[in-house]
């Protein structure tokens, strides 16, 4: 990888998508997003033509984010501030088009995938991420989708599992940052909670307002990402908490647990807990227990080995993580996400004392990054790591 060609090009890459109408603020992170990108696939497959990779990849990202803003500005015209507790105070019909979306002729993950882009205003890219696919798969998930409805009537809604996992991801986009849709999907799981006696959609709305409850104690005045250890407890709504731990023990009470309960009562444990050292990791790992036998989730198990590297120490969670895949050396082939795998096992190697090894893989991590926010948070770890070893 020739790092100075890539600075090189970087200013004409740049002033191609001026030309083509780019905003020069967007245009600079649509190059940073391509450069990115190179770093990653050109060692295996270089490019005859770099400067027009370069452009091509650029001017995508661009129009993937120029389109994701405008659903966003769609989205916040339907709200007018951030969602309030109780009962929703209108009904509109969105919820509705979620429910038809998830056709029955569609697998659910079809139909999660074609409602995330046509209503949910989530990019192919963004929608990949969420799957851990790569984003041409997912682009012909949702083209064979778009075929297979084109021609049939949508009289028949489909289920409230598929609306579920919908409604999740959206909010799970939205509370990354990227795409301002955590209050809508808020708003449009308060309706079907009113409207459904169900308490899988119980769980996911106290999920929700537990996850949403500490969303102003997430980032720095200089817009990095602070990590729940280290949040300003203080600053977490507690009004949502109360309300979130109030609705997910409704529903533990009925006995019938599913994933989106499990996952509520893990973040009701993190909100409990005055301070990050008081959390009850030993519970916590239960919960990931039930979890994981309810999902069989790559991340699940991520975060289990987390838990227990804080329940029993560092090196009984290296031997949890090692445990994952130990038949393979890259996590990516038995479906772990790289990047998250690579912070986990960084942050294990730090806690163990391993500096060495726990920079690199912060710095690993942060190359494979989703976004720019985590992208800087996991280069600053890694470069925190480094002055340490080397003052």
């Amino acid at each position: 990888m020739n790092e100075a060609l890539l600075r090189s090009l970087t200013p004409s890459v740049l002033a191609v998508l001026v030309r083509r109408g780019a905003d020069f603020a967007a245009a600079e992170d649509a190059v940073q997003d391509a450069l990115v990108e190179a770093v990653r696939v050109w060692p295996a497959a270089p490019p005859r033509d770099v400067k027009g990779w370069l452009v091509t990849v650029a001017w995508r990202r661009f129009l993937d984010a120029t389109r994701a803003d405008a659903a966003r500005r769609r989205r916040e015209d339907l709200v007018d501030e951030e969602p309030a507790p109780g009962p929703a105070p209108a009904v509109d019909d969105t919820l509705q088009l979620y429910f038809l979306c998830a056709h029955p002729s569609l697998t659910p993950s079809s139909a999660v995938a074609l409602t995330l882009r046509a209503v949910g205003g989530l990019t192919t890219r963004q929608i990949a991420q969420a799957y851990l696919v790569p984003e041409a798969t997912m682009a012909q998930r949702i083209s064979r989708a778009k075929r297979t409805v084109s021609g049939v009537r949508f009289d028949r809604p489909g289920d409230v599992a598929t609306v579920l996992r919908v409604l999740y991801l959206v909010f799970n986009e939205g509370y990354s940052g990227d795409v301002d849709l955590a209050a809508e999907a808020i708003r449009l799981t308060r309706q079907l909670a009113a409207a459904i006696d169900h308490p899988e959609v119980a769980g996911l709305l106290a999920l929700m307002l537990l996850h949403h409850a500490r969303r102003a104690a997430r980032t720095a005045p200089d817009g990095s990402l602070v990590p729940l250890a280290e949040q300003e407890r203080g600053r977490w709504d507690t009004r949502s908490i109360a309300e979130g731990v109030e609705i997910l023990q409704a529903a533990l009470a009925r006995d019938r647990l599913g994933e989106f309960q499990a996952q509520a009562a893990i973040a009701a444990l993190h909100a409990d807990a005055p301070t990050a050292e008081e959390t009850d990791w030993v519970q916590i790992v239960e919960w990931y227990d039930e979890l994981a036998r309810l999902t069989d989730s790559p991340v699940v198990r991520l975060n289990r080995a987390v838990a227990v590297g804080e329940a029993d120490g560092p090196r009984a969670g290296l031997a949890a993580l090692a445990a994952l895949d130990d038949s393979s050396p890259s996590s990516s082939s038995r479906g772990y996400p790289v990047p998250r795998h690579a912070a986990v096992a960084a942050y294990l190697h730090e806690r163990d004392g391993d500096l060495t090894t726990a920079a690199r893989l912060y710095a690993e991590a942060a190359q494979k990054a989703p976004n720019l926010a985590e992208r800087d948070h996991l280069t600053r770890q890694a470069a925190r790591l480094n002055a340490r070893r080397c003052p």
